[in-house]
């Protein structure tokens, strides 16, 4: 099958026979530096970019590019928010594998020659495609696709034509480990990225009209920092998925756009979010991104700030219920694990996110580095992370730096509700001393330990307190 690129048609070669099967959806242009006509090696084999197709799943939407090597051997690379997978099909000789709606992200299943930890479980639409592809694509074609991984091995299955799936494997890698070339610069991504038949979109919520900063073609999943209204921008007309309600705003540490200057690179604030744990301890996380493709999360909790990045090699074992895990052959010790709450999210984000959302986290430790294991019913990702210091934020951020390390209240309510609750325990200590007397002399005692605890309580109720 091919796309031409001049008028959207699709032609398909079957039976030495080419039809025209009507219009191909554009795709949407994207922060990808791929592109047609791009050139690498791997293992040895140049190849050559021939095709892409554009899949659109609940939470977001990602690439496939098509390559074809020189010795006549064809291989996919998956492109998803700066990761990539390079994988090559392989012939199906088992007779089990496990049915697509039984594989559990974070369980391991015995693929072929060995143990891969499940990583997602997708169905996906075909929403747009360019050049040479090896099969029919088109309106209402879907993809039904598991992912595995074992370090940075990667196998995929791929059911979508039926219960039998189609078998993939290759390796996490970077656009570097491939030597590429003709990719597309920096002005070529900035001049077409976001753009649909030749436009681009610009945004104001629906909801109400408030003008939304966002990266079109990467950060396509918005929520309204003014009435909290989600939005989809990922197609030629902006749908709201869910419509908001005029809320409080939250003071963040850092404002959505802040731009954090970080060696060569200018990372912005694209998004920013708040998760709870059972226990009720809050914390926030800001999503950073930089045109080169790449992203990362700045975490503010009450013991500090951290930086966070998307794992491509996984630990050893890759089972969030491990004791203990290794990573580049050093060894993290389970440290807890708990159940994270979106409370609060405002900006923009490669993936759907909304208030209410649950992730499992499992956190394990080495030092003052940390990984976590984040697993939904569809996906499972690990991160890695690494203190940053106050000063080192200041550096990065400039005048738009925190003006102090994180806290977890600050002001007089943290001052208020402090004294109070020395206070309590003042009150109790005098009670569990006294309680003996109290038996004997109630009295006589009750009287004396009575003027103590007004002088201990009085005192602050009339304390000028600022609100």
């Amino acid at each position: 099958m091919a796309v031409c690129e001049f008028c959207r048609a699709s032609i398909v070669k079957d039976a030495d026979a080419v039809r025209d099967l009507g219009k191909m959806a554009q795709v949407l242009e994207d922060y990808s530096p791929l592109q047609i006509n791009a050139e690498g090696v791997h293992a040895g084999r140049r190849f050559t970019v021939v095709g892409r197709i554009q899949l659109r799943y609940a939470d977001g939407f990602w690439n496939e590019w098509y390559l074809l090597f020189d010795d006549g051997a064809a291989g996919w690379l998956g492109d998803a928010s700066g990761q990539y997978m390079l994988t090559i099909p392989q012939p199906n000789g088992w007779t089990r594998w496990p049915a697509f709606g039984d594989i559990l992200p974070g369980k391991t299943y015995l693929i072929g020659d060995g143990h891969f930890t499940a990583a997602d479980r997708r169905e996906a639409d075909c929403i747009g495609g360019q050049g040479e592809l090896p099969f029919r694509v088109g309106a209402g074609w879907k993809a039904r696709v598991a992912d595995f991984r074992r370090e940075r091995a990667f196998v995929t299955l791929d059911f979508s034509d039926g219960d039998a799936p189609l078998l993939y494997k290759g390796f996490a890698v970077t656009l570097p480990d491939l030597k590429f070339q003709l990719l597309r610069d920096a002005e070529q991504i900035k001049d077409s990225a976001g753009k649909y038949r030749g436009r681009v979109e610009s945004l104001l919520c629906p909801a109400c009209g408030f003008a939304i900063g966002y990266l079109p073609g990467m950060a396509s999943n918005l929520v309204c920092p003014s009435c909290s209204t989600r939005l989809d921008a990922a197609t030629p007309q902006v749908q709201v998925l869910t419509k908001g309600e005029q809320a409080e705003r939250r003071a963040m540490t850092l404002p959505l756009g802040a731009i954090a200057k970080i060696g060569d690179k200018a990372y912005r604030v694209l998004g920013a979010m708040v998760r709870m744990d059972e226990e009720g301890s809050e914390w926030s996380e800001y999503l950073m991104f930089t045109p080169a493709g790449d992203f990362f999360w700045l975490v503010e909790t009450e013991e500090g700030w951290s930086r966070a990045t998307v794992l491509d090699a996984w630990p050893q074992p890759a089972e969030p219920d491990a004791l203990s895990v290794s990573l580049d052959k050093i060894a993290y010790r389970r440290l807890y694990e708990y159940e994270a709450t979106v409370t609060y999210v405002i900006g923009a984000f490669n993936w759907r996110v909304a208030q209410g959302e649950r992730v499992r986290v499992a956190e394990f430790e080495r030092g003052t580095a940390r990984l976590a294991a984040e697993r939904t019913r569809e996906e499972l990702t690990w991160t890695r992370s690494t203190p940053v210091a106050l000063d080192q934020l200041r550096a990065w951020f400039g005048t738009a730096a925190p003006k102090q390390a994180a806290q977890p209240a600050s002001g007089a309510a943290s001052g208020k509700a402090g004294m109070w609750d020395m206070i309590g325990r003042s009150v109790l200590w005098l009670l569990g001393l006294n309680f003996i007397p109290l038996l004997f002399n109630f009295s006589g005692v009750f009287f004396l330990l009575a003027l103590g605890a007004l002088a201990l309580v009085l005192p602050p109720m009339f304390a000028p307190w600022k609100e």
